[in-house]
């Protein structure tokens, strides 16, 4: 038994796997609703409109969307298979990367989405500042922070 928890190692991994889907069940709600998003957006109207550069980073938005589906997902996909095999631990240790992956493409996809639709909108120049200071605030709040807060 841990004496700061009072839990079984058993026990403490079933908590943080449990701990470790419910956090991801939030994020993936949110990339699957970008991705959607983004896989209508060449069948609209306007798009036929959009330069070479507007489409490239409806692209790289795609592309990262969908590795942060793939990233969120593959621990749901790998509890499933793993099952009963006595690997939870391993599980967990890999889903945890899975899920900071996830935030990583997450946060590239909602920066390329943002200079994608601000680029549309208004001019490259603003696309680009509104893009980059999204980017950095997703950066602090979901990384930076945590990472630094982690080191103390």
């Amino acid at each position: 038994m841990r004496a700061e928890t009072n839990e079984s190692g058993k026990e403490r991994v079933d908590r943080e796997l449990t701990e470790l889907l419910q956090g991801l069940r939030v994020a993936v709600t949110g990339v699957q609703v970008l991705f959607a998003f983004l896989l209508t957006v060449p069948f609209s109207a306007r798009f036929a409109e959009a330069g070479s550069t507007q489409r490239w980073f409806l692209y790289a938005a795609l592309v990262a969307a969908a590795v942060a589906t793939a990233c969120y997902i593959a621990p749901a996909a790998q509890h499933r298979l793993l099952f009963r095999t006595g690997q939870k631990d391993l599980l967990v240790r890999r889903s945890n990367l899975y899920g900071i992956c996830g935030s990583i493409a997450l946060l590239a996809a909602m920066g390329t989405a943002v200079l994608f639709v601000v680029d549309a909108l208004f001019s490259s120049l603003q696309a680009a500042l509104t893009a980059a200071g999204v980017t950095a605030l997703i950066a602090w709040a979901w990384l930076v922070q945590p990472a630094l807060t982690g080191r103390r």
